[in-house]
């Protein structure tokens, strides 16, 4: 399948799942994860339509970033040593990954230096999984507390990544409890202003996932496909 393929396939999906749930396809933004793929490849997503761009490490972003900068949104979607935040904060424009305080603290230093606040999904392991990130869900409301003192530091919303399964529908209860806890952190009214957002569902499970409310959904191989 071409690029153009594959973007009609995942639309007409995205719009089936909307469809089921009750919702507006307008709802829902496509990261096209280039992680696995060239600069020239990346480009050629973008010049096709598809503005918003994810990553997980920045060596691996830094062509891409150089090429699309000022034509895409980049978003940093992997896990985030507090010594490369350096190099994330001001070329991403979103952080996905935002687990612990002492990132929070070296996030807000890198932003308030320069002037910006960074928009950040606090990544919840709801999964329970030993070999994934993220905070446990009991953890976050107290997390979100004391990341009041980082002004520079932008909670919009929450992130989790589902198990790998060869059936996509054993990851939704994953993605309701994500949803089900951003919604009991807005009626603690806990932050500034409500978080809105879930980034959740990947190639594999993305239809689940925007059944259960994702408002960005992360397609590498089945939007992108891989290089040789």
């Amino acid at each position: 399948m071409t690029l153009l393929d594959r973007m009609r396939d995942v639309e007409v999906r995205l719009a089936r799942a909307c469809a089921a749930s009750g919702r507006k396809r307008e709802d829902v933004t496509v990261i096209a994860v280039t992680k696995y793929v060239s600069a020239a490849a990346a480009e050629a997503v973008v010049q096709a339509g598809i503005r918003h761009i994810g990553e997980n490490r920045w060596p691996d972003a830094r062509d891409k970033w150089e090429v699309l900068r000022g034509q895409a949104v980049f978003h940093y979607i992997g896990t985030l040593q507090t010594n490369k935040v350096k190099d994330v904060v001001g070329r991403f424009d979103y952080i996905h990954s935002l687990d612990r305080l002492s990132l929070a603290e070296a996030i807000h230093k890198k932003a308030s230096s320069l002037g910006m606040r960074v928009p950040c999904f606090i990544q919840v392991n709801v999964s329970g999984e030993a070999s994934k990130h993220g905070l446990h869900p009991e953890e976050v409301p107290d997390f979100i507390r004391q990341l009041q003192p980082f002004t520079a530091v932008q909670p919009i919303g929450l992130m989790t990544m589902a198990p790998y399964t060869d059936e996509p529908e054993q990851t939704r209860p994953v993605f309701r409890g994500l949803r089900e806890l951003r919604d009991d952190i807005n009626r603690s009214a806990i932050t500034e202003q409500p978080l809105t957002e879930l980034s959740m569902g990947m190639s594999g499970d993305f239809e689940v996932a925007v059944e259960e409310g994702a408002t960005w959904v992360r397609l590498g191989s089945v939007l992108v496909g891989k290089e040789e």
